[in-house]
């Protein structure tokens, strides 16, 4: 077990996006992967003596930017789109409770009969008692992602860290999916990446991080299993400060 005295970030926010949570396709809803997810978590809690919370994405149920062509409110889109978060942050608090593993949903949107709302104070309570804090319902507003979500209840809890897992390794000069000479960046400042326009979070999230100087670990989802790694501050994905 890794002792508090090693660890560079304690109090960590770990970003999920809702395909993981998905089937084969990143779509539809699945217990399998709520489960399998949930086993990677309490392995990452038990062997670090870490605050961690996460902040789940709904991407595999909808997304507000889905809405297309269509003549549909952006604003009620993303609405179902949150709602989406909610549905996703209930399935992994089950299969963590399931393996004796603590956790606790809080959301943005009141929801009192499935969820606590989101209470800074309450949030601070549960990690006082090891719990797992699960962060849904995005910000609570449409027209924000749950990037900007992240970084703001990174900023409310005074996290140490933000963990954006990704399906890449890390922060690449270029798309790698597209192109075979894609360098990775092992470390950037926030200044090089917007410079760069490199998208690593949307620009409002982004800024957040960058005015309370939040840093940022860009890292591929595969490798949960190594994410100590970034607890301890050794190289692991792309470090943004």
């Amino acid at each position: 077990m890794s002792s508090n005295q090693k660890l560079k970030y304690k109090r960590v926010i770990l970003k999920l996006s809702g395909e993981i949570f998905g089937k084969e396709n990143g779509k539809g809803v699945s217990i399998t992967s709520y489960a399998n997810i949930a086993k990677k978590i309490a392995k990452i809690k038990k062997e670090n003596k870490i605050d961690l919370a996460i902040v789940v994405g709904g991407g595999n149920i909808f997304r507000g930017r889905e809405n297309g062509e269509e003549k549909f409110s952006k604003a009620i889109a993303d609405s179902m789109g949150m709602l989406g978060t909610i549905i996703n942050g209930l399935g992994l608090q089950e299969a963590l409770d399931n393996i004796g593993t603590p956790a606790r949903t809080m959301t943005a949107i009141s929801m009192n009969e499935v969820a606590e709302p989101f209470i800074l104070k309450r949030a601070l309570r549960h990690f006082q008692k090891d719990r797992v804090v699960i962060f849904a319902g995005g910000t609570g507003n449409p027209f924000f992602t749950t990037d900007s979500a992240a970084a703001l209840r990174a900023c409310e809890v005074n996290a140490d860290l933000i963990l954006k897992a990704t399906n890449v390794n890390g922060v690449y000069d270029k798309d790698p999916q597209k192109y075979k000479d894609a360098k990775i960046y092992k470390k950037i400042a926030y200044k090089e990446a917007i410079e760069k326009d490199l998208n690593i979070m949307d620009s409002t999230a982004f800024a957040l991080c960058w005015d309370q100087a939040k840093p940022i670990i860009v890292f591929n989802i595969n490798k949960i299993d190594d994410i100590a790694k970034a607890f301890r501050g050794e190289q692991f994905g792309t470090l943004v400060s």
